[in-house]
């Protein structure tokens, strides 16, 4: 696999790393790369916990075949051409890191595995193709799922990451008409997964979150704490799709509806009612960590992770995440 262009930094330093044998340096000039390597598993497996471990891998991997590197392609490519066949491998093994068909008649598929994804282990260059906002909201995570494993590689190679189609095809070892092929089936799905989204992958994308975002978890948090019922519910748009991780059933229901649901639960009643909660982001998105205390607890846990997608100053989309008891993400257990 060659990049065609003239051996680089990295890559003199990489090859004379690889004949000294020197682990240490190894490990150094490949950490740069972490973070990106790890977006990219995420992409491919929609779940933080796998990204990590198979990011691992990558780098495992790479040591031990260290030696086929010859600097013809530049060491990023040559990583993340590892970090993808690891993703690949890794699905072939599971079973269960497909879409299932949801158990509510117009649904779609349920993801059950979906985990959100910290900003903060994002990379540090707002410029980097790899942490464009489209393609980390959880939205398109969710959408690129419903590809199959070669065929989802192929998109993200080549619409995310922006690779030509040869150079797709050399890490993935298929043909260039294969790789055409399949990126045109991909886009196929991904138009009919994200009907009304910007579909243009490699254009400027924005990083920010509007005032509209800020606002609205803001206000998400405050209500919370407060107990105002009629103050959530004003959040909530008419046509909210609500789903609760890792239970089944993504639903769209009125704020009421959605609120009711809530209560009848339990939540907002005596013993759960007592809540704190700290802004984030995860998949540059806004999001809600909540904190419930009980009666008998003199301190906050850590409960849910709420992420939204906000429209007109509204949630739209509330895609909640149980973190009960977990040690999740880095954030504080306790408050």
């Amino acid at each position: 696999m060659t990049d065609a262009r003239p051996l680089g930094a990295d890559e003199a330093t990489f090859i004379t790393v690889v004949r000294s044998g020197d682990t240490a340096r190894f490990a150094l000039i490949t950490e740069r790369y972490r973070r990106e390597l790890q977006v990219h598993c995420y992409r491919m497996l929609a779940n933080y916990e796998d990204a990590q471990d198979m990011t691992q891998e990558t780098f495992l991997r790479a040591w031990h075949k260290r030696e086929s590197f010859e600097g013809r392609a530049a060491l990023r490519t040559w990583l993340y051409r590892i970090a993808t066949n690891v993703c690949l491998d890794f699905l072939d093994k599971r079973n269960d890191r497909t879409p299932v068909p949801a158990e509510l008649p117009g649904a779609g598929s349920e993801l059950s595995y979906l985990q959100p994804y910290p900003d903060r282990m994002l990379p540090e260059d707002p410029q980097e193709s790899v942490v464009a906002r489209e393609t980390i909201e959880l939205a398109f995570i969710v959408a690129v799922q419903h590809l199959p494993p070669r065929q989802r590689a192929v998109f993200i190679l080549r619409d995310v990451l922006g690779w030509p189609a040869s150079k797709a095809a050399d890490a993935l070892e298929l043909t260039v008409a294969s790789v055409t092929s399949a990126l045109q089936r991909a886009r196929v799905t991904m138009r009919e997964q994200l009907p009304g989204r910007r579909l243009d992958w490699r254009s400027s994308a924005t990083h920010e979150l509007s005032s509209d975002e800020r606002g609205a978890v803001r206000s998400y948090i405050d209500a919370h704490e407060r107990n105002d019922l009629d103050g959530l519910m004003s959040l909530l748009r008419d046509d909210l799709r609500f789903a609760m991780l890792p239970d089944p059933g993504t639903v769209t229901t009125t704020a009421e509806e959605a609120v009711d649901g809530w209560l009848s639960g339990g939540l907002f009643q005596h013993g759960h009612d007592d809540w704190r909660g700290i802004t984030t982001t995860v998949n540059r998105m806004p999001a809600a960590v909540l904190y419930l205390r009980t009666p008998d607890d003199p301190q906050y846990r850590l409960f849910a992770i709420a992420v939204l997608h906000i429209v007109d100053g509204k949630i739209a989309e509330l895609t909640g995440f149980d973190a009960t008891g977990k040690p999740w993400l880095d954030l504080p257990l306790t408050l």
